[in-house]
């Protein structure tokens, strides 16, 4: 999702919603990750009250900066969704390997876990990606997961830097060919 958003007063369930639809149970278990926000307790909070309106999940969420879940391994295998928050991707990268969480999604992955997420949610799933991670420019980040091949860039039309600075990466080969999304909604 390129940049979908969880605050009351933004919220639309259209894409979680969807994302509930592709589980592998009726009564899904989501977890949220925001590690990218630094487990940022308003966003956390955010999760929770938007997904709390979807009477068929069963809400939890993952944190790395006060980390209470021992064995990341079951915790994650038991989730039936992945949903990650934005927030910067280097940082999230940087502490998922460091925890090994990196290697458990991907295996989540392997056995039918969905993984979803926004911004740096989406980025991270790739093998690269655009991101302000190293400041108020955008650059090119070649070190994602590459659970998915190619490349993404997240708010594509809401910020007038992504467009030009995504398609010229790719056209010089920094980033691999991929997709570009936005939370534009249609009313």
């Amino acid at each position: 999702m390129g940049g979908a958003s969880l605050r009351p007063e933004d919220y639309d369930p259209r894409l979680n919603d969807f994302v509930l639809s592709l589980a592998r149970r009726e009564r899904p278990r989501v977890c949220f990750v925001g590690t990218a926000s630094g487990d940022a307790p308003e966003y956390v909070a955010n999760f929770y009250r938007a997904f709390s309106g979807h009477h068929d999940c069963v809400p939890s969420d993952l944190g790395l900066f006060s980390r209470t879940v021992a064995d990341l391994r079951s915790f994650v295998l038991g989730q039936d969704v992945v949903w990650v928050g934005g927030g910067n991707t280097a940082s999230l990268l940087a502490v998922w390997r460091m925890h090994g969480l990196d290697l458990v999604l991907r295996e989540a992955w392997e056995a039918g876990v969905v993984l979803c997420g926004v911004s740096e949610g989406m980025n991270c799933w790739f093998e690269g990606s655009t991101t302000d991670s190293f400041g108020p420019t955008l650059a090119p980040l070649k070190d994602g997961l590459g659970i998915l091949a190619g490349s993404c860039c997240p708010h594509y039309d809401s910020n007038e830097q992504r467009r030009p600075i995504y398609r010229g990466a790719v056209d010089r080969g920094e980033l691999g060919p991929g997709y570009a999304a936005d939370a534009r909604r249609s009313r």
